[in-house]
C-alpha cells in the first residue's frame, strides 16, 4: 500500500508539472483565436490546442480521483469509542440480578486520541479476576477478532429508588423506628438492594455508628439486636429424619438473629456450632 501511495504521487506530479504547460497552450490559443479574427483558417488550430487542454486538464481530474481512492484505502478502520463504552454498560446491565429498571449505569469517558483497530466480531466484556459487582470498578472490554485488544472502563452504578432518610442525627446504638425516618425519592450511589425501602426493616436492629441528618440509610449501616450473649444457658436443637433432640447448653459468643455462633453441651462438654434464631434457640446440624 506504501509503494502504490508512492507511485500515485510521482504520477499526480507529473501531471502538475504538465498543468504548467497546459496554461502556456491555453495563452497560445487565445492569441491565435484573436489574430485570426473572423478567418476560417484559424477555426482548427484553435480547435487543436482546445484539445490540449481537455486532455491535460482530464489528466488532472482522473489524478485527483486516484489519490482520493489510495487515502481511503490507506486509511485504518478504527473502532468507535462509544461502541467500547456501549459494551461495558451493557455488560453491567446483565450482571444486576432483578430489574434493572431502577439502575443507572455510566461508563466514564475514554481518552479520545485512543486508536483501536476494529473489531470483526462483537465486543465482550468481564470484570477484572476478583472482583465483584459495586458502586465503582473497572470493566475490560476486549476485541478477538480481527483485532486483538483490551481496554478496561471505568463504570458507575447509581439507583432511584425510594429510600428511608434520618429526620435528625442519630447516635451508634440508637434504635431507628419508621416515625425516625421519610421515605424521598432519591439517585443513590450503588444498587438498590444496598438501601432501606421498607421500615418493617428496622425492626430488632440499632445503628452501628452515628449518622447526621439526612443520610439514607442502608442495610449495612445497621446490626441485628443480640438475641444471645456470651455465657446465656441456651437450648441446642439438633434435628434429623423427622426427629428433634434438644439438649441445654452455654453460648460461647454473642449472636443476633441469623448469626453462627458455637456453644458447649452442658451434659457432654462437646463444642458445637449452630444458628441462633429470633427465640435464642441454637440450631445444630446433626
Amino acid at each position: 500500500m506504501h509503494a502504490l501511495g508512492n507511485s500515485a504521487k510521482g504520477k499526480c506530479g507529473l501531471v502538475s508539472r504538465n498543468a504548467g504547460r497546459a496554461a502556456r497552450v491555453a495563452r497560445k490559443a487565445v492569441r491565435a483565436a484573436r489574430e485570426a479574427g473572423a478567418a476560417l483558417a484559424t477555426y482548427p488550430l484553435a480547435m487543436t490546442y482546445a484539445s490540449k487542454i481537455c486532455r491535460f486538464l482530464g489528466s488532472l481530474a482522473m489524478c485527483s480521483l486516484y489519490m482520493h481512492g489510495v487515502h481511503a484505502q490507506t486509511e485504518p478502520q478504527l473502532q468507535p469509542l462509544a461502541s467500547i463504552r456501549a459494551a461495558a454498560e451493557e455488560f453491567i446491565r446483565t450482571q444486576i440480578p432483578g430489574d434493572t429498571k431502577s439502575s443507572v449505569i455510566t461508563a466514564g469517558q475514554l481518552d479520545p486520541r485512543l486508536r483501536l483497530a476494529k473489531c470483526s466480531a462483537p465486543l465482550t466484556a468481564s470484570l477484572t479476576q476478583g472482583a465483584r459487582l459495586q458502586a465503582r470498578m473497572p470493566v475490560g472490554v476486549s476485541c478477538r477478532a480481527g483485532a486483538t485488544w483490551t481496554v478496561y472502563v471505568p463504570v458507575s452504578v447509581e439507583s432511584e429508588i425510594g429510600v428511608l432518610v434520618l429526620k435528625e442525627s442519630a447516635a451508634r446504638g440508637a434504635r431507628i423506628t419508621a416515625e425516625s425516618c421519610s421515605v424521598q425519592k432519591r439517585r443513590v450511589s450503588g444498587f438498590a438492594e444496598a438501601y432501606i425501602t421498607d421500615p418493617a426493616a428496622l425492626a430488632k436492629r440499632t445503628l452501628k455508628r452515628a449518622l447526621p441528618a439526612g443520610t439514607a440509610l442502608t442495610a449495612d449501616a445497621l446490626v441485628a439486636d443480640m438475641v444471645v450473649k456470651r455465657g446465656d444457658q441456651v437450648t441446642l436443637l439438633a434435628s434429623t429424619g423427622g426427629f428433634e433432640v434438644r439438649a441445654y447448653g452455654r453460648a460461647l459468643s454473642d449472636g443476633y438473629d441469623g448469626a453462627r455462633i458455637k456453644a458447649q453441651n452442658l451434659s457432654s462438654l462437646k463444642v458445637v456450632e449452630g444458628v441462633v434464631d429470633s427465640t435464642g434457640v441454637i440450631h445444630v446440624a446433626p
